[in-house]
């Protein structure tokens, strides 16, 4: 450098703008953590307050005891760990509202807290954190209270009040079987006789408008779906997982003789597909993975729902899948740009 060039960049009084060094790819959203977060929690909403107005105190304390416990968990995580405080991201806020509506409405104030603690500390945090976890947060913890209190979740019917247990005609050697849902009179009846004695195309509309049984997000299928699609028009999610897995479980019902609208409506069937598997850190990166994970689920939850022991495994069939993520990245990775096969001989 010149003598001459040197003493004019000294001299030169220009003050540079303030720069951040990071590593590629440099990459500029529209939306970040907490504004994804909201619209989730947003889309939901309607489903919530619809479950508030017609099942009362019950899933205000449900959606209170889930919400607390999440929010508390993680704030206390970040306190005793010297971390900075992630509440404003709305996850911990979203996973306590996911997992209030997976729950059965009177499920008892403790078991869901302990399902929150679960959910966030051995769930999240324990993985290090929002973007670490490998399974969905909200359903390891009901996974987890599920197994521990099998039992007392299973006492939630109420003779005479809103969550009865319903009872059908049925064939064989019952005059009738009953169940906490549509979906167990079903597997009943099916167990029974190998049919259906009662009509399932008429369960449709109360699933789809006011159904008061099983859990507290299953009160209205027509919500969770004008939910599912105001998320996809907005870009939040991608429509290959909630099709894939939608898809694949009315055409395997559709298989096995079964009504396939019913047997998406019923059961957790449509808050899985479009608000647990489609979790951004516990889905697949590529488009094509997205789509085999969502078919992934939809096999396992019909699998499950027809031969299992229980006639609802939404989610097991998630979860199962959360764990295949990695194998799907890794076998799905995108070519790199300019790069060419070498030729076989």
């Amino acid at each position: 450098m010149s003598k001459k060039l040197q003493d004019r960049i000294i001299s030169t009084d220009v003050e540079l703008p303030a720069t951040t060094l990071a590593s590629s790819p440099h990459v500029v959203a529209d939306q970040n953590v907490s504004h994804i977060m909201l619209w989730v929690v947003g889309a939901l909403a309607p489903t919530a307050i619809w479950a508030v107005i017609n099942m009362g105190a019950v899933a205000l304390v449900l959606l209170f005891a889930c919400i607390a416990s999440t929010l508390s968990t993680e704030w206390l995580w970040n306190r005793f760990a010297r971390k900075p405080q992630t509440l404003k991201d709305g996850s911990a806020l979203l996973t306590g509202l996911l997992l209030a509506l997976a729950l059965p409405p009177r499920t008892p104030w403790w078991i869901a807290v302990v399902a929150g603690i679960v959910a966030i500390a051995l769930a999240k945090m324990l993985f290090g954190g929002l973007g670490w976890n490998l399974f969905n947060p909200a359903l390891v913890g009901r996974a987890f209270v599920t197994i521990s209190w099998a039992g007392v979740l299973a006492e939630q019917k109420v003779p005479g009040g809103w969550f009865r247990g319903i009872e059908v005609a049925a064939s064989g050697k019952y005059d009738a079987v009953s169940g906490a849902t549509r979906l167990a009179v079903a597997a009943t009846d099916r167990a029974a006789s190998g049919a259906y004695d009662f009509s399932l195309r008429d369960q449709w509309m109360p699933l789809l408008t006011r159904n008061l049984e099983g859990s507290l997000g299953e009160v209205s299928a027509g919500l969770l779906i004008l939910g599912g699609l105001l998320l996809i028009f907005k870009g939040i999610i991608d429509w290959r997982i909630p099709v894939g897995y939608i898809g694949t479980v009315a055409l395997l019902s559709w298989a096995f003789g079964s009504d396939p609208v019913f047997n998406v409506l019923a059961g957790g069937v449509l808050l899985g597909a479009f608000f647990m598997a489609t979790d951004y850190v516990t889905s697949p990166m590529t488009r094509t993975g997205r789509l085999i994970f969502g078919c992934g689920c939809g096999l396992i939850n019909v699998v499950g729902r027809f031969f299992g022991p229980s006639p609802e495994s939404t989610t097991w069939a998630i979860l199962f899948m959360n764990g295949l993520v990695p194998l799907i990245d890794r076998s799905l990775i995108p070519r790199t740009f300019g790069w060419k096969g070498r030729k076989r001989a």
